[in-house]
């Protein structure tokens, strides 16, 4: 008597892992992590200062209000983004210090 017995194949361990990761590469659409402790204002540039930092003030705030310190994204400066005194871009805020920020978008 012959027993035929059928058996699905399921991966297990590294292989699976790795099936996961092909399936997770070949998608078309790669998705931004929102990141939950960020502030995102928009804002104008009005001082340069040395070392790429930046004055800028919040759009919408009141003018007592003192301006923000803000220093250039590593992408921004990675790609040489030029920005100017008068420019718009979106800063983001630290919510331990609400004076300091990052430039990480400028409007055209």
């Amino acid at each position: 008597p012959i027993s035929t017995t059928t058996t699905t194949t399921s991966l297990f361990g590294k292989k699976e892992a790795r099936a996961q990761g092909n399936a997770r590469k070949n998608q078309s659409q790669r998705v931004k992590k929102p990141k939950d402790d960020v502030i995102e204002v928009e804002g104008t540039v009005i001082e340069s200062l040395p070392n790429a930092m930046f004055r800028c003030t919040i759009d919408g705030a009141p003018e007592t209000q003192d301006p923000v310190l803000a220093t250039i994204s590593g992408k921004i400066r990675k790609f040489y983004v030029k920005i100017l005194v008068g420019d718009k871009v979106t800063i983001e805020l630290s919510p331990y210090d609400l004076t300091r920020g990052r430039i990480t978008f400028r409007k055209r």
